[in-house]
């Protein structure tokens, strides 16, 4: 199934060459979870802060048991400081 995968800021670093501005289409398998997909792009975990799916905040303990279903959009932000 084909979902969405937006990092933001730094994180965007850890997409492929070659990927759109911030974002990559992906196959995700029938089972996978946002935190396998995090480990799939290997994102330090220290720099996900934010996690959405769909736009719904998803806390660190959901990130394991939220399975992606075709279609969804995964946004990632690291911790963002300033002044």
């Amino acid at each position: 199934m084909q979902i969405t995968l937006k990092l933001f800021a730094n994180l965007s670093d850890y997409l492929p060459p070659g990927s759109r501005d911030n974002r990559i289409d992906l196959e995700a398998g029938e089972h996978e979870s946002v935190a396998d997909i995090i480990q799939r792009y290997a994102l330090p975990e220290r720099m996900v802060h934010l996690v959405l799916l769909n736009g719904v905040y998803l806390s660190p303990g959901e990130r394991p048991a939220r399975q992606l279903r075709a279609g969804d959009q995964l946004a990632v932000w690291p911790p963002i400081a300033g002044g």
